[in-house]
């Protein structure tokens, strides 16, 4: 548990008066009844469930269908600071892709000694069925949510990069238009750069990296796993938002080594699939044979450069967490310069040295999964009982290389609506980039909350909920 004494708080100053940001939402909400929030709570409540905005929470029972938490109050970052944050998140993701590129090809940074080559060669998600391939404009993820972490005033850690399926992006922007609805007197107080155009903005990246950009009008589809995932709200609200078809695998096939959408009067060859179902799933001649969601020979149709797949298969490589403590050589490889954003310290469990000092320290760090995500699978050890550490113990000792650590860092945190009133509850951010013609970075992002006190866990499936996050402008 995070001590309440050395967190940073974003609205608040040491002497507890509003740091510049957030001075105008202080006065707000001073101003305010007691029972304000709670009847905005319920509203934007009702809002979520007519929309029909849920996530599938998946656990030793079947799935089960859950409302989101919305929190109503926002999240604020000051120009300036999205200034810093913008300009390290694009350097990062340009260097990504360069890594990408890189080991697909020449491998320098293995030859150069960067990055032990057994960390890439025998990973799981290092695709050698990608090597040799370039993708159109060299770009391999051309979406990625990159999650950010505030410890003070000036410092931001990236806690991971997710370059394969990356979502979240349409409760960034149900939020955003929730407290439109809610609250319209915020927003003539303050400039908020908008969020509302990410569906154009993804739709003029999908395009830019077609196979053949100068056609006139791109067939794109969004290939989702279908109604049963746990993002499928987010994969039809895409789809709809940027004007294309939802489809899955059975809606698609290949033919004389290019793919064709079935529709209701002739076949429709499809230039880019925006996908949203794994590696494994996307094609089960080369891949999973057991594959009920993919699209038979669709992996030689894009290696052939009749259809763009964004992300591209193999993508996974770069969000992985043993490869993560190396990020900052990959960018200084890559672009001659110091990273701009700090990775948070890593202990790669697979190392003696660094498994000995894990098992000695378990009550005090935090240690995840290499390939785990959504707040499954890892062990928060300042807030796990002894029973759990001894647990936790015997499997990381079992398979080492399936895990890395780090240290528990006091997460910065904001504002928030709870039972008794508003009270602080810590925060993490993650901004959604695109990556085609250019880098387009949405300004702000989705904001996630721990809604327990002291709780540092902030994904929705462990029991967090969300902000809309406003980035002011000049």
């Amino acid at each position: 548990m995070a001590d309440d004494r050395t967190f940073f708080n974003e609205m608040l100053d040491d002497a507890g008066g509003a740091r510049s940001p957030y001075s105008r939402l202080a006065t707000w909400l001073e101003d305010k009844p007691a029972n304000f929030l709670t009847k905005k709570s319920r509203d934007a409540e009702m809002v979520f469930r007519r929309l029909g905005i849920t996530f599938a929470v998946y656990g030793a029972q079947e799935a089960t269908e859950r409302l989101i938490p919305f929190d109503p109050i926002p999240r604020i970052i000051s120009a300036s600071e999205w200034r810093r944050l913008s300009a390290g998140i694009d350097q990062r993701v340009r260097a990504l892709n360069a890594f990408m590129h890189d080991i697909y090809h020449r491998q320098e940074i293995l030859r150069a000694g960067r990055i032990p080559a057994d960390l890439i060669l025998q990973n799981e998600a290092f695709l050698p069925e990608m090597a040799g391939f370039t993708p159109a404009r060299k770009v391999y993820a051309h979406i990625i949510g990159t999650d950010l972490v505030r410890v003070s005033e000036n410092e931001f850690y990236v806690l991971e990069d997710n370059t394969r399926t990356p979502s979240g992006v349409s409760y960034m922007m149900e939020n955003r238009e929730t407290m439109m609805r809610l609250f319209p007197e915020l927003f003539q107080t303050h400039r908020v750069a908008p969020v509302e155009q990410y569906p154009e903005l993804l739709r003029r990246t999908l395009e830019s990296v077609a196979p053949d950009p100068s056609k006139s009008a791109q067939t794109i589809v969004l290939l989702t796993p279908g109604i049963y995932n746990s993002a499928y709200f987010e994969h039809a609200f895409l789809a709809d938002s940027m004007g294309v078809e939802l489809v899955e695998g059975r809606d698609l096939f290949v033919d004389a080594g290019k793919v064709f959408m079935r529709t209701t009067r002739e076949p429709e060859q499809v230039d880019v699939i925006y996908r949203r179902i794994d590696d494994a799933f996307l094609d089960p001649l080369t891949f999973n044979p057991d594959s009920m969601l993919g699209v038979p020979g669709l992996f030689d149709a894009y290696r052939a450069g009749n259809v763009t797949i964004c992300n591209a298969p193999g993508t996974g490589i770069a969000d992985d967490k043993a490869i993560y403590a190396y990020v900052p050589d990959i960018i200084e490889f890559y672009t001659g310069q110091k990273p701009i954003l700090k990775n948070v310290p890593t202990w790669n469990c697979s190392r003696a040295d660094d498994l000995a000092y894990v098992l000695d320290n378990l009550e005090k760090i935090v240690v995840k999964e290499v390939h785990g995500s959504g707040g499954y699978g890892m062990l928060i050890g300042p807030t796990a009982s002894k029973r759990e550490i001894a647990e936790f113990r015997k499997v990381l000792e079992a398979t080492p290389s399936n895990y890395i650590a780090q240290p528990t860092l006091a997460l910065s945190a904001c504002p928030t609506h709870v039972a008794s009133g508003v009270a602080p509850r810590h925060v993490d951010l993650r901004p959604f980039v695109l990556i085609g013609d250019q880098v387009r970075i949405t300004p702000g992002g989705l904001t996630r909350v721990a809604l327990k006190k002291g709780s540092l866990v902030v994904n929705s499936s462990q029991g967090g909920g969300t902000k809309d996050t406003w980035v002011l402008e000049d």
